[in-house]
C-alpha cells in the first residue's frame, strides 16, 4: 500500500465518528483545546496497546479462536454502554471529575473496533521495514485528528448557556454511543 493510500485509509476511519471521538469532542466542549491535548496521550496509549500486538499476533490469533473478534467486540460494546449511561447527566460544576478523563479515553480507544482494522490491515507486518514509519505516521495522524475533533467541540463553548449546551452535548452523545454499541452487538449477532 503506498503511503497515500495509507494516509488516505487511515485518515477516513480516524474521523469517522466513534466512541474515542465523542469523547474528544466532549473535552473540547468542556475544556477546550488544552483539555484534549492533556488526553491525547491516553488516547495514543490506547491505540497503541491494541494495535501492536494485533499487528504482531492478530491474525495468528483470529484463525486460531475465530471467537476472539466477537469477545473483543461485545467487551467494546459493554464499555461503550457504560460510557453511555455515564454521559447522560454532565458532571456538576466544580465536582472535581470531568466526564472525560485519561481512563476513560485510554479503555474506550482501546476496545475501539477501529484498532482491529488498523492492525489487521492497514498497517504493513512488523516485519516489514515500513512498519516504525507507518506506525508513527498513524501517531501524527491520531494527534491530527483528535485536535480537529476537540476544537469542534470547542465551539460549543461559544456564546452564551453553556450548561445548557453542555447537557444537550451530552445528552446527544450518550444516545449515539447507545446506537455505537447497539451495532456493535448486531454485527456480533448477524455473523
Amino acid at each position: 500500500m503506498s503511503t497515500f493510500a495509507f494516509v488516505t485509509a487511515v485518515l477516513a476511519l480516524l474521523a469517522a465518528p466513534g466512541p474515542t471521538n465523542t469523547l474528544m469532542c466532549l473535552a473540547g466542549a468542556a475544556g477546550g483545546p488544552r483539555r484534549v491535548v492533556r488526553l491525547l496521550p491516553a488516547e495514543l496509549l490506547g491505540y497503541l496497546a491494541a494495535i501492536v500486538p494485533l499487528a504482531w499476533l492478530g491474525s495468528h490469533v483470529l484463525d486460531h479462536v475465530p471467537l476472539a473478534a466477537a469477545v473483543l467486540k461485545i467487551a467494546a460494546a459493554a464499555w461503550v454502554m457504560v460510557l453511555a449511561v455515564r454521559l447522560w447527566t454532565p458532571p456538576v460544576a466544580g465536582a472535581g471529575r470531568g466526564a472525560v478523563g485519561l481512563r476513560s479515553v485510554f479503555v474506550t480507544t482501546l476496545l475501539n473496533p477501529k484498532a482491529l482494522v488498523f492492525g489487521l490491515a492497514l498497517l504493513p507486518p512488523p516485519g516489514d521495514p515500513a512498519f516504525a514509519a507507518r506506525l508513527g505516521l498513524f501517531c501524527l495522524l491520531v494527534a491530527a485528528v483528535a485536535v480537529a475533533w476537540g476544537t469542534a467541540g470547542s465551539l460549543a463553548r461559544v456564546g452564551g448557556d453553556l450548561a445548557g449546551r453542555m447537557r444537550a452535548i451530552h445528552r446527544i452523545a450518550s444516545v449515539w454511543l447507545s446506537v455505537v454499541a447497539a451495532g456493535l452487538v448486531a454485527g456480533v449477532l448477524g455473523a
